[in-house]
């Protein structure tokens, strides 16, 4: 029986998607430069936006849903969007656009420059056929404004009056979108261009997105000076250091202690990953029945995070897969660690390379796989590859 000093409702881990951990170690510098950029654009100053870039459980939401929390806190109006696979850029931004400009319109030196805004956004809503929904703002489209057709046209007029609306007010106007990488690449370069020109025209606009690493590399190619528009910060797994914070200092917030050799293995099992780190967190403090947790608790919570994690997060992304591709991934998880070269993977399924190239494109849209460089591919889940190696024994 648990005692009472460790009783799982006091549990402090937070293993869930974008759920935020107790500790938001080693994020600092990135957290400081998204502050600088909030602060610059609410003063109507350049603010480079971010892009952050990282495989899937690095903590990306979760980044995003503080930095949208800290734009609040600095004044700014926030739309913070998830881009699923199945939906375009204009639905996904006429719902958040409008209650934007539903915002600014109550504070009387935007009035008019929102309602300019509302016109825009009929005007664009009918040119994009958007559903409007039941909470339409009743105004007349203005004709000729956002109402070409042409996304980078239309989508760039409506961010300058969105923007101009959050200066009238004294405002800013941050857009948050996670898994960018879903985005169509008109789509994409649809909004490159009209951060660029709500840039080019000092709005106090800001954006971060969130996505996997090929994101960048999508990025240049829909408009080469998406490299001076963005920084691109690369979200990887915690320094030894921060991932020991991540997991002690929780546990010593609850009046707790763990021994540093139970943190040493705790950080060493999960490779500094932020979504294992809490996983594991989670598991070592329910399986803890007494203060300090030894290092024989952790290397329990091993075993029950690792058979939550394959029944969880690995199965659910594994699941999606046809056979072919699950295939394709055992062949490179059978190489041992990656990145992999498309050839070796090629080899060891004993088929022609260019043959396997619509297979390894598929899995690359479902967001199982990208290409770290030409020629090579990698997983975007960390330790897929021994999932897949326990998998296939069974």
């Amino acid at each position: 029986m648990l005692q009472p000093g460790m009783d799982p409702v006091r549990n402090p881990f937070a293993p869930g998607a974008g759920s935020p951990p107790p500790e938001l170690a080693g994020r600092e510098d990135i957290l400081a430069d998204a502050d600088t950029a909030l602060q610059r654009a609410m003063q109507a100053r350049p603010a480079r936006s971010q892009i952050l870039l990282g495989l899937r459980g690095t903590g990306k939401t979760v980044l995003l849903t503080e930095i949208a929390r800290r734009a609040e806190d600095f004044g700014h109006v926030v739309s913070q969007i998830e881009a699923p696979e199945n939906r375009t850029l204009p639905e996904l931004l006429y719902p958040r656009l409008q209650q934007v400009l539903r915002k600014l319109s109550l504070i009387e030196s935007a009035k008019a420059t929102s309602m300019a805004g509302f016109r825009a956004l009929g005007s664009f809503a009918g040119a994009f056929k958007i559903s409007v929904g039941d909470f339409a703002v009743s105004v007349d489209p203005e004709p000729g404004v956002a109402d070409s057709g042409n996304l980078e046209y239309d989508l760039s007029e409506v961010f300058l009056r969105v923007g101009n609306a959050a200066r009238e007010a004294s405002r800013a106007w941050t857009l948050l979108i996670d898994e960018v990488q879903y985005l169509s690449q008109g789509d994409l370069s649809a909004l490159i261009v009209a951060l660029h020109h709500a840039n080019q025209r000092q709005m106090p606009v800001v954006f971060f997105g969130a996505g996997l690493p090929q994101l960048a590399a999508l990025s240049g190619e829909a408009k080469s000076y998406a490299e001076r528009l963005f920084n691109f910060p690369a979200i990887g797994p915690l320094n030894p250091a921060a991932a020991a914070k991540a997991i002690r200092q929780p546990i010593f917030d609850e009046g707790e202690e763990i021994v540093e050799a139970a943190v040493d293995e705790i950080v060493t099992k999960t490779q500094g990953y932020p979504y294992f780190l809490q996983e594991w967190g989670y598991q070592t403090w329910n399986i803890a029945v007494n203060s300090p947790i030894g290092i024989d608790v952790a290397q329990r919570a091993t075993l029950e995070a690792t058979r939550r994690l394959d029944q969880g997060f690995f199965r659910v992304r594994f699941d999606r897969l046809t056979p072919k591709e699950r295939d394709y991934v055992f062949a490179m998880a059978a190489l041992g660690q990656g990145p992999y070269r498309s050839s070796d993977v090629a080899a060891e399924l004993g088929e022609d390379i260019a043959a396997l190239g619509p297979r390894r494109a598929s899995i690359i849209r479902k967001g199982m796989i990208y290409s770290p460089a030409h020629g090579d591919i990698a997983f975007t889940v960390p330790m897929f590859d021994e999932f897949l190696n326990r998998i296939k024994v069974i």
